[in-house]
């Protein structure tokens, strides 16, 4: 009996729980740690182009005699590496891990995964060169070149064969809220995709499939991804079942019926007609519901056992984005509303707001899952605690001073600008304190950046002496140690291919 996930489907329990992890860990190693090299090796390289392009709000003339390296195109390089070559491929070496270990089976085709990761990387590298070379579709989140998709599409639903056919070989009865979270997402996904890609729109209807896309993606791709990750993580961590299964269940159904309408509110004022503008602010405010739900199963779940934070890595990040989550979408129900959307519209305000969601929110949980399965999937532990915790601290702070310089510097920028008498140059040299928080957090959030691709390239080549036991920040008492891992505190047995059981 699995005290989470109920009895196996054939009525048999498993005689060795730590023996068919490592079973299940060790057939999905190849295609979870190319995804995971793809995905940090994509975000040095969006790395490399925000600051590019961060810094030329200070300095607008460097490298502007490369039309490469000018803003219009370096911008836009970086959104869609970080999009589609960081969190994606990330998310997809999250998403194959749990479902192994959800459904209690290998996973199946994992030629299909192995595939997938090369046309990734295929379609990215054709996206952000083409990108950098003037091709770009002009629509935002999807700016790369119809050729880049040709691969990332293929290369999507091949993740989805896998998943989706070891769905129909799992060895459970009952359905983890993850499993519906990441599954969703692999069915959602390619549909909004080609949707986007059609050649049918132009003018009005073309920004108003533009919003309602780019809203999407983040709420029907990443977003199931980060919740599952974190549905599975913070009761893992802190060793007791999640507080509702029922509340998981309508968080679920309700973030699917409200987030799809989404999006359109970006353009109050606009052409399109106002009644799609309403019906999208409509349900950008229902989004308070899953918000909530989501919330407060989260907060219930770790609270009792809050102090595990100061241990375990992993706990750290999640819980961060667990609790940005709630932040970005209670701030993007208000940003709906028409009266803020004449304060906030067309300025920093709004970048600051995406950088919760998709920073703050999802890559601070795809760290935290990432530094949980990679010693499992790999046999080996995480080099340095000190780098781990220089990691969270940098992007920590690094994403807080981006957020909150360019919250504050918005919301001013949005009012002077609704000011006929003040000049606009008087606008942009009062933003220039704000624009420089943005690039000092952007330098933070490298170093954490390249401290993580240096921490998982080690565990990858797996140099050195294998540590006894699993990295936490501090040493947490035998009892704690045992529940959390699994393991012996003095020994340290068990620690990476034995977790504790459940979920």
């Amino acid at each position: 009996m699995d005290p989470v996930h109920g009895v196996w489907r054939d009525g048999v329990a498993p005689t060795n729980v730590a023996t068919w992890r490592r079973d299940v860990d060790r057939h999905v190693r190849t295609p979870v740690v190319a995804f995971t090299l793809t995905a940090v090796f994509w975000l040095l390289v969006g790395t490399t182009f925000a600051l590019i392009a961060s810094f030329k709000f200070q300095y607008p003339d460097w490298m502007g005699e490369t039309a490469a390296m000018t803003f219009g195109r370096v911008r836009p390089a970086h959104l869609n590496t970080m999009i589609w070559g960081w969190i994606s491929p990330a998310g997809v070496a999250i998403a194959v891990w749990l479902w192994g270990r959800l459904l209690k089976t290998e996973v199946r085709h994992v030629w299909a995964l192995n595939v997938s990761w090369v046309l990734w990387n295929i379609g990215v590298t054709v996206g952000t060169v083409g990108i950098l070379a003037g091709y770009s579709q002009g629509i935002e989140w999807v700016e790369m070149p119809l050729a880049a998709f040709v691969f990332l599409v293929p290369a999507l639903l091949l993740v989805a064969y896998s998943l989706l056919s070891t769905l129909r070989h799992r060895r459970v009865a009952h359905l983890y809220i993850s499993v519906w979270y990441i599954g969703a997402s692999l069915l959602w996904t390619p549909v909004l995709i080609v949707a986007i890609l059609l050649p049918i729109y132009s003018g009005v209807p073309h920004a108003t499939a533009n919003w309602w896309f780019a809203h999407n993606i983040l709420g029907l791709w990443l977003t199931p991804i980060g919740l599952g990750a974190a549905y599975y993580l913070i009761p893992k961590v802190v060793g007791r079942p999640i507080y509702s299964y029922h509340l998981s269940y309508l968080g679920f159904w309700t973030l699917a019926l409200f987030y799809n309408w989404a999006g359109v509110h970006h353009l109050v004022g606009g052409p399109p007609p106002q009644w799609v503008v309403t019906v999208s602010i409509v349900f950008s405010v229902m989004m308070i519901i899953p918000v909530i739900i989501v919330g407060l199963n989260h907060h219930m779940t770790a609270f009792p056992r809050i102090k595990r934070v100061i241990w375990s890595p992993t706990l750290r990040f999640v819980v961060f984005g667990a609790v940005s989550y709630t932040v970005v979408s209670l701030q993007g129900a208000m940003q709906a509303l028409r009266f803020w959307q004449e304060v906030t519209h067309f300025t920093h305000y709004t970048i600051a707001h995406s950088h919760i969601g998709v920073y703050a929110f999802v890559t601070m949980i795809a760290y935290g899952a990432l530094y949980y399965l990679l010693p499992r999937v790999t046999g080996w532990e995480w080099k340095s605690k000190r780098l781990i915790s220089l990691h969270f601290w940098t992007t920590a702070v690094g994403i807080s001073l981006y957020i909150v310089g360019l919250t504050a510097g918005g919301v001013l920028q949005g009012f002077l600008m609704n000011n006929p008498d003040v000049p606009f140059m008087e606008i942009v040299e009062t933003m220039k304190p704000f624009l420089w928080s943005r690039s000092i957090a952007g330098v933070l959030m490298t170093v954490g950046h390249l401290a993580f691709a240096y921490l998982v390239w080690e565990i990858v080549r797996k140099k050195g002496e294998r540590p006894p036991g699993p990295v936490f920040f501090r040493q947490p008492p035998a009892g704690v140690y045992r529940m959390m891992t699994g393991a012996d505190p003095d020994t340290g047995d068990g620690s990476a291919a034995h977790p504790v059981p459940a979920p």
